[in-house]
């Protein structure tokens, strides 16, 4: 046990304590504050520094589909309440998907009629005038789409929230064991032990460290990014869109995202792309393009190949070759790389949403949001959860 005596003491009782200060455990401690209840997070690391604090912030909403759109929807809404409130930027900035093939383009317009003006086809003309994408054939402007910076984002919601009665997020403080007793749960810690009537562990794809059986649930996937710099000419108009305007998303991603599986059209993508381009599917390079504070742009983002330990330089390159086709530039300049592990689904009957909810033992929770969702969905699917619990 650590008795480091610099450290603040946890408290001995609280309603809910929450393990894991990523988007997911920090949204269900808001939740939680809001509703009048103490609560306690605790998390292993110093800052935040899980899957959710190393995306790019785009949070999708419009691509969303069944509970996840109802989870994304009520989260845009506390996104920008809680950037209000905590003092961190949230930018409407919305997202234009860049269709370059006209297979793409009918995607787009099945999913531009089923959304019911939450959405707008594009003209190629009409992308243009958005962002810089010189070849496309159209695209779908989604409004209500969203980009924060994630690091940031979680490291000021936690200050924030660190900051208010009867709350306390204890850092480089790991969970270690779980005792049921009657109505309430003793948390064990490298801190000290607290009393908890209730306990979300909301630690992605460590949640098998705790509880082994719902880890077996779960397949993690390195996803690789990039940071480069902005890809066109300084100072330039294009270049300023691209800075300002909004989030940039490559057709590549109609195969991952929920909302387009309901497209007829869907199935002429995935075999053009297999007979013409199957190193992108191979990698699931799903290409968005997120404008950040400095100019750079953050790039994402390709799978690791699972049975490779290191980054994968063909993955790099595909991603840069995809940006590269989209914006009609030249090579552009690496500033940085790095992974994030996400979690799927392993295959089972009746999972059609993202979200991985177990009960390992009475007044545990944990909860996992696969395919990289958590930012998208986390602070809608918070409130479902404390209605449970509580």
């Amino acid at each position: 046990m650590n008795h480091d005596s610099t450290l603040p003491p946890l408290p001995a009782k609280v309603d809910l304590a929450v393990v894991g200060a990523g988007a997911v455990g920090l949204a269900h401690a808001v939740e939680a504050h809001v509703r009048g209840l103490s609560v306690l997070v605790v998390d292993a690391a110093q800052r935040p520094a899980g899957s959710t604090a190393r995306r790019g912030g785009h949070v999708a909403i419009t691509t969303q589909d069944s509970t996840a759109l109802a989870c994304a929807l009520a989260s845009r809404e506390r996104w920008l309440k809680l950037g209000r409130e905590a003092g961190f930027g949230v930018r409407e900035s919305g997202a234009v998907v860049v269709a370059r093939h006209v297979d793409e383009l009918a995607v787009l317009d099945d999913l531009v009629a089923a959304r019911a003006g939450d959405a707008t086809l594009l003209t190629g003309q009409e992308v243009a005038d958005h962002a810089p994408a010189p070849d496309a054939v159209g695209g779908a402007l989604l409004p209500l789409d969203l980009r924060v910076e994630p690091a940031s984002a979680l490291g000021i919601i936690a200050d924030w929230l660190g900051g208010r009665p009867q709350a306390h997020v204890a850092w480089t403080t790991a969970a270690q064991t779980f005792d049921a007793g009657s109505g309430c749960t003793l948390l064990r810690t490298s801190r000290g032990e607290v009393v908890a009537k209730r306990v979300v562990v909301a630690v992605g794809h460590d949640v098998g460290q705790l509880f082994g059986e719902v880890g077996d649930r779960l397949l993690p996937v390195r996803r690789q990014m990039l940071r480069i710099s902005s890809p066109l000419p300084d100072g330039g108009r294009a270049a300023e869109r691209v800075a300002a305007g909004p989030v940039l998303v490559g057709a590549s991603t109609l195969l991952r995202d929920s909302a387009y599986l309901h497209s007829r059209a869907l199935g002429e993508v995935r075999e053009r792309l297999r007979t013409r381009h199957p190193d992108l599917l191979a990698a699931e390079i799903h290409l968005t393009l997120a404008a950040q504070p400095d100019g750079s742009v953050v790039v994402g983002d390709g799978r690791a190949p699972a049975d490779a330990p290191g980054r994968s330089e063909d993955v790099d390159e595909l991603l840069l070759r995809e940006t590269a086709a989209l914006l009609g530039t030249g090579r552009p300049t690496v500033r940085s790389r790095w992974s994030a592990t996400e979690v799927v689904r392993a295959p089972e009957p009746g999972a059609d949403d993202p979200f991985v909810l177990t009960e390992p033992m009475p007044g545990v929770r944990t909860v996992t949001v696969a395919d990289g969702l958590a930012t998208t969905t986390a602070l809608g699917l918070a409130p479902r959860m404390l209605d449970s619990l509580f």
